[in-house]
């Protein structure tokens, strides 16, 4: 039975929590937060802009932390679940793998790469696990896609666009803070660098058009240049939408032997072929909120068991991912292309 400490209980940690419910050979054994409410279980003032609402939840079968260091000196606890705010995950990343913990850290990594090179090191001379929560792969229309760009089952890949916008949140006061959050550039695009990553590998260069407001870039459309050959691949994200369309994913990616196409709320996942036909791949999973999150937590979990990385959460694509998003802001601000 692997033991799960959740520092946060904000909407994520809440997503989580809740996700961990269908966990196999695990359980949350603890929580830690500075909020006395939430640790005495009244969680309706948490709201995200998907999935459930926070409400009263029974704790009575949960440690309560106050404190990061007096959670890691638990000695059964196994994996920390780092779901507080993205400007705290180097530092209490790094106190739990200097614990003795595995690790498991929400997107993003960090704000700053530097301090994402030092989880990343502070884990391997540690030699415990960093995960990093990137949930998007483990979405069944995203999962199906990164299945058959990698596997080859349609032939190489040739190109694709990615798209990735929200209405401004209003939700919550930090997710709009990019001191803490990084903006709509990193808090909400890392998804896309993230996946263009796994399935295309990091690029040269960058070249991004933006909207910026202040420090923060809001909105961006990127060109990943690989050089001759390709792909050549796109992306469109931030946060412009009016609240109407409040959330909108997907893509359209393009194979040798077929295209993948799929709208969140306008176009479910279909594969069209060069005689044609299409069809409309029936996909693994429910349709709760939080069932890609427990698939993210269970391929944590048994990395802990096997004492191996999932590739899925690799500490080392994450960090890439990291590095893409801030290219990326550097193009959308100087109007050239950037190397990566």
């Amino acid at each position: 039975m692997i033991r799960i400490g959740i520092v946060g209980v904000g909407f994520m940690g809440m997503i989580h929590y809740l996700a961990a419910r269908k966990l196999k050979d695990a359980r949350v054994v603890a929580i830690c937060s500075r909020d006395e409410k939430k640790l005495e279980g009244d969680w309706r003032s948490i709201q995200g802009n998907f999935g459930p609402r926070g409400e009263m939840m029974d704790l009575s079968a949960i440690k309560k932390y106050r404190s990061v260091d007096e959670m890691v000196a638990d000695p059964d606890i196994d994996l920390i679940d780092v779901c507080n705010p993205t400007h705290l995950h180097p530092e209490t990343a790094i106190k739990a793998l200097q614990a003795g913990k595995h690790v498991l850290v929400e997107k993003a990594i960090a704000l700053d790469t530097k301090d994402a090179d030092a989880m990343v090191a502070t884990a391997k001379s540690a030699e415990r696990l960093l995960m990093v929560a990137h949930v998007l792969p483990f979405f069944p229309e995203f999962a199906f896609a990164a299945e058959a760009i990698r596997s080859g089952k349609f032939g190489k890949l040739l190109g694709g666009h990615f798209k990735r916008v929200i209405s401004k949140p209003d939700w919550s006061a930090e997710i709009g803070d990019a001191s803490k959050t990084g903006g709509p550039a990193v808090d909400l695009h890392i998804h896309d660098t993230h996946f263009i990553g796994l399935v295309a590998g990091v690029p040269k260069q960058v070249f991004s058009v933006g909207v910026a407001s202040g420090d923060s870039v809001d909105y961006l459309t990127t060109s990943y240049l690989y050089g001759p050959g390709g792909p050549a691949i796109t992306c469109s994200s931030g946060a412009v939408a009016m609240k109407g369309r409040p959330f909108v994913h997907g893509y359209e990616i393009y194979l040798e032997k077929a295209t993948l196409v799929y709208e969140s709320g306008t176009c479910p996942l279909t594969v069209l072929r060069a005689d044609g036909s299409s069809e409309q791949p029936k996909l693994e999973g429910g349709e709760e909120a939080t069932t890609a999150f427990t698939a993210e937590l269970q391929a944590a979990v048994d990395g802990v068991k096997a004492g191996r990385e999932p590739d899925l959460l690799s500490g080392q694509l994450a960090r890439d991912a990291l590095v893409l998003c801030h290219r990326e802001c550097e193009s959308a601000k100087t109007g050239r292309a950037v190397a990566v």
